[in-house]
């Protein structure tokens, strides 16, 4: 039903989840917050009122599903799993399952498998699982278990394939982003959520947005405003409201998204020893020294979404990225003064978001790369990312 604008959901009787409702009451003490009120165990979804240790109060309203741990007969002996299912299986397929949310975006709507025996939660994108597909089931390995356990939190993700209820898979890149925690991160995990919510983040960004999350919980958990949002007198939304409104803003800003993906990818490199980003115009973005003493310096470019159609050369194959490596600005009396020399940087790092909708990069040296057929001192403006480009800096050398 609605209410004043505002969606409420459809409720389901329930027994035996008496455990489930003190689990969730205790994480959120454990990850420092005060109940203010729960809902009766024998209703789902369970809705909890919360104030943090930083006075802030968040409505959160679980659906909690209990999980099967390992071994689990004729599965994997490794498999862990929980079902979807609420009410009669008569009624799966007879009423529509739709998950609640606040369309006033105050309350936050978390779906989590809750695993009593290993005393984790594993939650996935409440997005993806609306409605509610009732008698499927999520599965997640020891390896994952083990990690959360080992972390307080893991990010995964897991194939979405399609199913005999469902010929399209749930997420449209065929993965779905996973997060297992322990009971001390819940509110950082219901944290996570509402910015992942707000910002309609697809897997991918989810995925990159978890994997931050777990090395470092969110801004928000200090309750207060980013420095950006303070010195502008505005608020995330609206900030990032302004950034898709505006095209050469978005550019820019995916341009400097790319970089801090980059920089991320240069320091988990078991080859690399540092990183240093240059943030100024003219050197390449990044200065790298490897652990033999190399000093590199990488430069940083997002890929086209328009790959190549058609092969061209034995290197070559359908559905290649394109990179366009030339400056933003042309030199007056200079008709090649956008593009590069190869003495200007020494690896291009090709960010492939724009092509496949990961953050993953592919790297060639400045001085292999096609050159100019007008200017053969210079790099050509535009690269085909072919297999001759390594997924590594260190393997592009």
């Amino acid at each position: 039903m609605e209410i004043a604008g505002r969606s409420y959901a459809r409720t389901y009787k329930q027994s035996g989840k008496r455990d489930i409702v003190e689990f969730l009451a205790e994480a959120v003490r454990q990850s420092g917050g005060r109940l203010l009120s729960v809902s009766e165990h024998t209703r789902a979804p369970v809705f909890l009122g919360v104030e943090t240790s930083q006075g802030e109060r968040i409505g959160i309203m679980v659906y909690p599903f209990r999980c099967n741990p390992a071994p689990i007969k004729g599965r994997p002996i490794d498999e862990h799993r929980f079902q979807i299912r609420y009410g009669g299986e008569k009624t799966w397929f007879e009423l529509d399952h739709p998950i609640g949310r606040d369309v006033a975006m105050v309350d936050v709507t978390i779906l989590v498998g809750v695993h009593l025996q290993s005393q984790l939660f594993v939650g996935v994108d409440p997005s993806l699982y609306d409605p509610l597909p009732m008698g499927i089931s999520v599965e997640f390995k020891d390896e994952q278990i083990d990690a959360a356990l080992d972390d307080t939190w893991v990010t995964w993700e897991r194939d979405a394939r399609p199913g005999v209820q469902r010929g399209v898979p749930r997420a449209r890149d065929g993965l779905e982003a996973l997060v297992a925690f322990t009971p001390d991160r819940f509110l950082d995990y219901v944290r996570f959520e509402r910015e992942a919510t707000d910002l309609a983040l697809d897997p991918p960004l989810r995925y990159r947005a978890a994997t931050a999350a777990q090395a470092a919980p969110d801004a928000t958990s200090s309750g207060t405003r980013h420095a950006l949002e303070s010195e502008f007198d505005l608020d995330h939304a609206t900030l990032l409201n302004i950034i898709e409104q505006r095209g050469r803003l978005k550019v820019a800003v995916k341009g400097g998204v790319a970089e801090h993906h980059l920089e991320t990818a240069l320091q988990n490199d078991p080859q690399v020893a540092k990183v240093v980003q240059i943030d100024r115009d003219g050197p390449p973005d990044f200065e790298i020294t490897l652990h033999d003493g190399t000093v590199l310096r990488v430069e940083c470019k997002n890929a086209s979404p328009k790959a190549y159609a058609r092969a061209i050369g034995p290197d070559d194959a359908p559905g290649d990225p394109k990179v366009e490596v030339q400056k933003t600005r042309a030199q007056k009396g200079d008709p090649s003064g956008r593009l590069y020399s190869p003495e200007q940087f020494d690896v291009l790092a090709a960010c492939l978001f724009a092509t496949t909708g990961h953050w993953e990069f592919r790297f060639r040296r400045a001085t292999s790369m096609t050159r100019d057929e007008t200017f053969p001192n210079k790099i050509a403006a535009m690269q085909r990312v072919n297999r001759l480009w390594s997924d590594t800096v260190t393997g592009s050398l």
